[in-house]
């Protein structure tokens, strides 16, 4: 028992090591997700900008896995191109060492339990005491990882004493360097956190179980076992999400192999160059400088790079949603945010459904800048009204799935959010009905002889135009939007149904019209009200906030 408990220890530190950064991860991801992912957003515009803003998320974030996925998706989405999806994931690899440097210098250096024990004791009675709010719970979490993460590294440190105190290790300190490369690599392809390694690989170098050289080439045998997560992460996604995880493979094999070859050279440099005689900073700093050199050697190159990564995986096209298939419920911020992008151009598409059954020219907005493609793609626009309306229904039931995965996975705020986004899709759809069955009508009126019945037709056409390019400007838009210009919109909808009807029974009076000839027209009168209100109502459920949108329906419903 006593030659075991050390192994169980080391385990133990390792199982408390992973949860601390989940933890971590969750408490960060959750109270600033959004503000990473705008700021990654903003900063994919450029290569550098791109790497560096990967290098900031992942340090503050310590999770390169977390980034990458948020990447991956967003890349598959047609949010980031391949190379700027690149970029963040190899600013990410370097990003990731910080928290190495933390390990190595507060882990090693300092009485931490000093500071982890009473970090652990506010943490769990917070998430006690005030648990029920959303800031209060995840700075528990945040309080809660930093006192385990340290707690399971002195678990690790005391276990591999324990190890080096009954055990020779120098039996294998001859073994070839590609052994430990390998050990490193099957350590962090189980573990799947290139931080566990490190933080194992320091552990075994603190106890005198291993020297410098073989543990970095243990760290450099991480590098490329990290991948493996990505790799598996992109499976059945579209062709961009298999480039990305294939290019971070290439990019890590390459790293590996060429740090590999040089490796005392490079370790050389650290020791002798810098002058770090500590072999635990002297580690840490191996790891960064590695990845810093990569990265500036090998940004000029991503554009050839990337061209090569387009020659592979064949392009497929089998769903009709856009975004949210690159998405995954494990990362719910990520899929709140496609999911989003996903509302926006189903409203998107709606509206040219109607448009297109009313004859209206729409080719300006058949030209939307980030929706004309996708549409290109679908061969949307070479689809019959029939066939148009099915890929609507299609897409929307592919929405209406992906929510029923997601909305368990989100905070209270979230889930409003989602389910504000989902009411407003089934608005969208609902006003592709009520537009789809008076087709016949529209059709019937358009071509019909009888002013009457033209000119009705021309009148709400006009009107129809009107509604839709102001609401189109509003989501092009998507400036602090007032409730005032959606009462605006509505009350145009409105007045335009009623006067329209009264009109048309003043005329009716005067001009030689059939029972049917009024049916139809006062059906489609009513059916293009509908159509239009629940398309208004859709773009308010986008806009608005959860709280003004409530108000709004308010206001409409008294009406």
């Amino acid at each position: 028992m006593n030659i075991l408990l050390p192994a169980i220890k080391l385990a133990a530190g390792v199982g408390m090591f992973l949860f601390a950064m989940y933890l971590i991860e969750e408490a960060l991801k959750n109270l600033s997700g959004r503000g990473f992912k705008l700021f990654l957003q903003r900063s994919a515009k450029r290569s550098a900008t791109a790497a560096a803003g990967g290098a900031i998320v992942t340090a503050v974030l310590q999770s390169s896995s977390l980034v990458s996925f948020m990447v991956l998706a967003f890349v598959g989405a047609g949010v980031f191109t391949l190379k700027n999806a690149m970029s963040i994931i190899l600013g990410a690899n370097l990003g990731t060492t910080l928290d190495s440097w933390l390990i190595a210098t507060l882990g090693f250096k300092v009485d931490i339990e000093i500071a982890a024990y009473p970090a652990i004791c506010i943490g769990g009675l917070m998430l006690i005491l005030y648990g029920s709010r959303k800031s209060f719970k995840y700075i528990s979490f945040f309080l809660l990882g930093f006192g385990l993460l340290f707690i399971g590294l002195s678990f690790m440190k005391t276990a591999m004493e324990a190890q080096v105190k009954s055990f020779d290790f120098m039996q294998y300190a001859q073994m070839p360097l590609i052994v430990f490369l390998l050990i490193g690599f099957v350590i962090t392809m189980l573990v799947q956190s290139s931080s566990v390694t490190m933080a194992l690989t320091l552990s075994a170098i603190y106890a005198g179980a291993i020297g410098f050289v073989p543990a970095a080439a243990l760290v450099l045998g991480s590098e490329t076992g990290t991948t493996i997560k990505l790799l598996l992460g992109a499976i059945g996604g579209n062709a961009d999400k298999k480039r990305v995880a294939l290019g971070n493979f290439i990019f890590n094999v390459l790293l590996t192999l060429f740090a590999f070859i040089f490796l005392k050279q490079i370790l050389h440099l650290v020791t002798q160059s810098f002058g770090i005689t500590d072999p635990l900073i002297g580690l840490v700093a191996f790891s960064s400088i590695i990845n810093l050199i990569a990265l500036i050697v090998f940004l000029p190159f991503l554009t050839p790079f990337t061209k090569v990564l387009n020659k592979f995986y064949k392009k497929t096209q089998d769903a009709t949603a856009a975004f949210i298939t690159h998405g995954s419920v494990r990362e719910p911020e990520s899929a709140l945010e496609l999911f989003k992008h996903e509302t926006e151009y189903f409203i998107h598409n709606t509206i040219l459904f109607n448009s297109n059954l009313f004859d209206i020219d729409i080719q300006s907005w058949k030209e939307h800048p980030r929706f004309n493609t996708l549409n290109q793609q679908r061969k949307y626009f070479d689809l019959t009204p029939d066939e148009a309306y099915t890929f609507l229904k299609s897409h929307q039931g592919e929405m209406q799935a992906f929510y029923l995965q997601l909305r368990s996975k989100l905070n209270e705020a979230k889930s409003a959010e989602l389910n504000q986004l989902i009411t407003a899709a089934r608005s969208a759809m609902h006003s592709a009905k009520s537009m789809r069955d008076v087709a016949a009508n529209i059709s019937n009126l358009s071509k019909s002889s009888k002013d009457i019945k033209y000119n009705l037709f021309l009148k709400q056409k006009e009107n129809t135009v009107g509604i839709y390019q102001k609401l189109y400007d509003l989501m092009a838009t998507k400036n602090a939007l007032e409730e005032d210009e959606l009462h605006k919109i509505f009350n145009d909808i409105q007045d335009n149904y009623t006067s329209t009807l009264n009109n048309f029974y003043v005329e009716a009076q005067q001009s030689p019209l059939i029972s049917l000839d009024i049916t139809t027209a006062i059906n489609f009168n009513r059916e293009l009200y509908t159509s239009n209100k629940a398309i208004l109502m859709a773009v308010k459920d986008f806009l608005l906030t959860e709280k003004n949108a409530v108000h709004f329906n308010h206001i409409v419903y008294q009406s």
